[in-house]
């Protein structure tokens, strides 16, 4: 079975992107949250692998998010992305994250490097 992921994005399109492209790559979705009370909420009852994490979020920040998850036990993996470099950002790193990607990168990012039990394999 491959990674266990959680996709919060508060973007239905986005969401359905990534869906399609972490499937593909072998992760198995097992749910989706469009903020972040509801994302904190889906992984304490899903207790994924990894979450894809979005920085913007409409009730709150996705570093505070993830922040959280990464507190909890056992803790997910959470690759953080957006559609602005956040990449240089110290806070990437202060709030728990694994790493960062820009949302356009998404079919090309090497998720072996940020989440356990992921297929190193491209997307293409």
């Amino acid at each position: 079975m491959g990674c266990r992921v959680l996709i919060v994005d508060d973007n239905p399109s986005f969401r359905a992107l990534a869906r399609a492209v972490l499937e593909h790559r072998g992760c198995v979705v097992v749910g989706e949250a469009g903020t972040g009370a509801a994302a904190r909420s889906a992984a304490h009852r899903l207790a994924p692998d990894a979450v894809l994490l979005d920085v913007r979020l409409p009730d709150e920040s996705g570093f505070d998010v993830c922040a959280a998850l990464t507190e909890s036990r056992p803790a997910p993996a959470v690759l953080l992305v957006s559609a602005s470099d956040y990449g240089g950002c110290g806070v990437v790193a202060l709030c728990g994250a694994q790493g960062f990607a820009l949302k356009s990168e998404i079919v090309d990012i090497e998720l072996a490097r940020y989440w356990p039990m992921t297929d190193a394999r491209s997307a293409g």
